[in-house]
């Protein structure tokens, strides 16, 4: 029998990671009541942890912060990529303009 992989909202990690950073509880006992795998548990734990020391995660971020980053950085990366073929089409349009001269 093969078993359904669960997929978790960014809040309900967000949550979870709160329980065991802000709130006290154990790793062990967060996973146990929320039925999460502890491995699972600390990961998120590591993530939220990291992101407010400031680290912008690989993954989707869980905090609205480091979410706003990731979006940034994306819509830089896409303005840098759209300025590199605005450039590359100038200088063709450029040389056939002056082969046409010629």
């Amino acid at each position: 029998m093969t078993r359904k992989r669960r997929s978790f909202s960014t809040e309900f990690k967000q949550e979870a990671a709160i329980l065991v950073l802000d709130q006290g509880y154990s790793i062990a006992a967060a996973s146990r009541s929320l039925d999460v795998g502890e491995n699972t548990l600390r990961r998120w734990v590591q993530q939220l942890n990291d992101e407010r020391g400031g680290i912008t995660p690989a993954s989707k971020a869980l905090t609205p912060e480091q979410q706003r980053i990731q979006e940034l950085e994306a819509r830089c990366q896409r303005l840098e990529q759209e300025k590199g073929i605005l450039k590359k089409a100038t200088a063709l349009l450029m040389s056939d303009g002056m082969n046409r001269t010629r």
